[in-house]
């Protein structure tokens, strides 16, 4: 009986070494050596720049109203007759222009995703005076941040350009 099954363990203990083992340990080899960032995670002191943060105040650009808790992305399925979505449009507008922000459609209204980290150049362009203002800082500095964070559209058209807000707002951050 015995004998019958060395056979039998004999391979089960290959496939654990080979799969168990080597295997894991090979992919992960492959994945630091070449893809160290993304195998190492996207996570940096103040989030994700893959995921949409709320920054609050004047003092920083901000994104979508979006909400910043990845387990509850999704879109809000919110239609242009809602009267749930005109109320969240127009608190937002409110808020923007009480802190000098000139409202644009992406800054008062939420993502398909819920959690978008971009926003467009435009959007961007639209909160320099009031950052600046905020932050002691003159606008073309802050402006020239701004261009210096544009993204170019994947492989120069393949969408539009944008800017991720975690990055600018960290480069707005070691600016003094």
């Amino acid at each position: 009986m015995l004998r019958s099954l060395r056979p039998a363990i004999l391979v089960s203990l290959i496939f654990l070494v080979l799969l168990g083992l080597a295997y894991p340990l090979a992919e992960t080899g492959i994945g630091q050596a070449f893809f160290s960032r993304q195998a190492n995670g996207s996570l940096t002191a103040n989030g994700s720049p893959l995921i949409g943060q709320t920054w609050t105040g004047v003092r920083w650009f901000q994104g979508r109203p979006d909400a910043d808790n990845p387990m509850v992305s999704g879109g809000t399925n919110l239609g242009p007759r809602s009267g749930v979505l005109v109320q969240d449009v127009r608190k937002q507008i409110a808020l923007l222009q009480k802190e000098g922000i000139t409202p644009t459609p992406d800054l008062v209204t939420t993502s398909g995703s819920g959690v978008d980290p971009d926003i467009s150049p435009a959007d961007a362009y639209a909160q320099v005076s009031a950052v600046a203002r905020a932050r002691g800082l003159s606008a073309a500095a802050v402006r020239r941040l701004v261009s210096e964070h544009i993204a170019a559209p994947q492989f120069g058209f393949l969408g539009s350009a944008y800017i991720n807000v975690l990055q600018l707002n960290e480069a707005l951050a070691r600016m003094r």
